[in-house]
């Protein structure tokens, strides 16, 4: 009798052990034993294509699932829009997924994403209608409905423009978001139709805004690594709050190529400096464009001489404003290069239509890349990128983006 009770009471305290462990290792309760916990930290997770039997969702792409899927680490996948062209020139499109090889600081990544060039895409249309252009909306309202007449049905476009804000009692240059991200066509053409214009040239603000507010959400699939920035404009700021090398840095954050066509109005800014300040028809250099110029190209110089535009003779002010638009060309190229974008030329808004075109042709025939890093330091830090061609018999050439900025902790 005493060894069938011992046993009864051996099995119970054996049935115990188990029904403990086995919700310990469903709930991990804070008074478990603790190699019931340890069991649980170590036991392999497996990983399916759907919800597991007890409801939990598999790992999100980008999540490190380890033995113990107890560190889970966010990777963010970097979006690489590409362009292919061959040696004459013209695009070449139906490339697949092998041709291409991407690099990080060097190291070969593993592509998880790959876009054919018939995906949509999205557009952040910036028009330039300050004073330089003001006389001329009526073009751009042309070329730009001509733009809009050429997207496909997946094709989503905001479009952001200057105007003039009242601030008390002065008049100031502000960007203005005329339409959000979208595919209705009707939509867009009121937009373009409400365009209206400035005395001044926020720029760099509106390069951060299309960065921070038109591309502040995550992309749709879809339209991964195929986002844009397509700018009308002579690129020379006037009133921007931001500056160059901050509108850059949020454009690569965001992963977004940058389209500029570059219309000269530097001819017709220049006759309006030369005239007198007394004069209606005159324009003159802001004391940001003053300063700026003063802080890139004469550091040492003082900063009272740099005050007064109307005290300036004409070679002066023709001198400053020269440097001005060749500085804005050479940014418009920086960016474009280091984005995967491109410039066009436009002599004239009459040229903007046909450059709109290109422009549209361009993106349209973009193959889109992702990849995951292996470098999963969040440290902030730009990361370089190369793309190179693989099984190519045509000496083609590939435009992407140069890289980016890793996101912080």
């Amino acid at each position: 009798m005493m060894r069938i009770i011992g046993k009864r009471f051996f099995l119970r305290i054996l049935l115990s052990l188990a029904v403990v462990g086995f919700t310990c290792s469903l709930i991990l309760l804070p008074n478990c034993p603790a190699g019931a916990q340890q069991t649980n930290q170590q036991r392999p997770r497996r990983v399916t294509n759907g919800n597991d039997a007890s409801g939990t969702p598999p790992p999100k792409k980008g999540d490190e699932v380890d033995e113990g899927d107890v560190v889970r680490v966010e990777t963010q996948l970097v979006a690489v829009p590409a362009i292919v062209t061959g040696h004459d020139g013209r695009l070449l499109p139906g490339l697949r997924k092998e041709n291409f090889a991407v690099y990080e600081d060097g190291q070969l990544q593993t592509l998880a994403n790959f876009g054919m060039t018939d995906a949509p895409f999205e557009i952040g249309l910036l028009l330039d209608t300050s004073g330089s252009t003001r006389e001329d909306v009526s073009l751009i309202r042309e070329a730009a409905n001509a733009f809009i007449e050429a997207l496909r049905p997946g094709d989503h476009v905001a479009i952001e423009a200057f105007n003039t804000a009242e601030d008390g009692p002065n008049k100031m240059a502000a960007v203005q978001v005329l339409s959000e991200l979208t595919s209705d066509r009707k939509e867009l053409r009121n937009a373009i139709d409400n365009l209206g214009s400035s005395n001044g040239t926020p720029f760099y603000d509106a390069l951060e805004r299309m960065a921070v507010d038109i591309f502040r959400l995550p992309p749709r699939d879809e339209v991964r690594g195929r986002r844009a920035v397509v700018a009308l404009t002579d690129g020379v700021d006037s009133s921007s709050n931001s500056d160059f090398a901050q509108a850059k840095a949020k454009l690569m954050s965001a992963g977004v190529a940058t389209y500029f066509i570059q219309v000269n109005t530097e001819d017709f800014v220049e006759d309006r400096l030369m005239k007198d300040c007394q004069d209606d028809g005159r324009l003159s250099l802001s004391q940001k464009q003053l300063e700026r110029y003063r802080r890139i190209f004469v550091p040492a110089a003082n900063r009272d001489d740099y005050t007064n535009f109307c005290q300036m003779g004409p070679f002066e002010r023709m001198s400053i404003s020269r440097e001005l638009y060749n500085l804005a060309r050479r940014e418009m190229n920086e960016l474009a290069k280091s984005t995967g974008g491109k410039n066009f030329q436009a002599a004239t808004l009459q040229d903007a239509r046909s450059a709109f075109a290109r422009v549209a042709q361009d993106i349209g025939t973009q193959y889109s890349l992702g990849y995951y890093p292996t470098n999963k330091n969040r440290d902030g830090r730009f990361r370089t990128i190369r793309v190179e061609l693989k099984g190519i018999k045509d000496k083609a050439v590939v435009r992407a983006r140069e890289g980016y900025y890793a996101p912080k902790q």
